[in-house]
């Protein structure tokens, strides 16, 4: 091979590797583009619904499919830069979903329950819910899973066709609940007194409401005497505060009027 020849194949070599470096480096810059005009767009269709003050569980779902659809063009344009057929890449990609679909069938379930979700609205972004072996306030419901963080502040991802096909309760939907308690009595202890002090101190309690009013009555006997159901109603914001203080006031209450310490008691005959 001759000097003239060697340097025709390593001009063509080098344009070759040029052009495929550049392709390369404009992927790259059309991606991270692309991304950044994704979150424009998310941010601003984002402002635009919430202007229009739509529900903040609908604005987040539509936010994210919107994402996904931005995401996907994104990578047809940046494959038809490279020359890749696009039509034949949708066919795949028609063909790919479908085998996905077949395999992956658990997580279209949790897609078509999370569409659902949004349509029947059993419970929104903000909301205090028991379901799917969680409780907790709704984060965000997402494309396949629900975000919940739980009392004790521990973000938690529950499948959204989980949540769907469980028993759902939602706490947050009626204006207040219920505290349930018991308390123990001993058999020398009157219940009727028992239970007017209970009502006086109870009712004084911040943020039990006072319509309905608490309901205190007896709810079964034990070996040790009767046993109150002590029932304050109150706003679910308020709800564990009620409870803890409802417990205190039961113990200071009895404490106080000298009731004796619930035991039990034993016969014992020899004949």
């Amino acid at each position: 091979m001759d000097t003239q020849t060697l340097q025709n194949v390593l001009s063509t070599n080098l344009n070759l590797i040029s052009g495929a470096v550049f392709k390369v480096l404009a992927a790259i810059i059309l991606w991270f583009v692309g991304r950044k005009l994704i979150e424009i767009a998310g941010s601003l269709t984002s402002r635009a619904l919430t202007k229009q003050r739509i529900d903040p569980t609908l604005i987040g779902y539509m936010l994210a499919s919107l994402s996904v659809l931005l995401n996907i063009v994104l990578v047809v344009a940046i494959l038809g830069y490279f020359g890749v057929e696009t039509t034949s890449f949708a066919a795949l990609l028609a063909a790919a979903g479908i085998a996905i679909g077949a395999a992956w069938s658990g997580l279209l379930a949790n897609f078509a329950a999370g569409a659902f979700l949004i349509i029947l609205r059993p419970f929104q972004v903000g909301d205090f819910i028991c379901a799917g072996g969680i409780t907790g306030t709704v984060v965000e419901i997402g494309l396949f899973v629900t975000t919940i963080d739980t009392p004790d502040n521990v973000r938690t991802f529950v499948g959204n066709n989980k949540l769907f096909s469980d028993n759902i309760q939602n706490y947050s939907a009626n204006p207040y609940r219920r505290v349930e308690l018991q308390a123990q009595l001993d058999h020398s202890v009157n219940p009727n007194e028992a239970i007017r002090i209970l009502q006086d101190r109870i009712a004084n309690i911040p943020n039990v409401m006072s319509n309905p009013a608490p309901s205190i009555e007896i709810i079964s006997f034990t070996p040790m005497g009767p046993v109150l159901a002590v029932r304050p109603f109150c706003n679910n914001a308020h709800y564990w505060q009620v409870y803890f203080d409802t417990n205190r006031i039961i113990r200071e209450s009895f404490s106080d009027s000298g009731f004796a310490v619930p035991q039990q008691h034993f016969q014992v005959r020899q004949s």
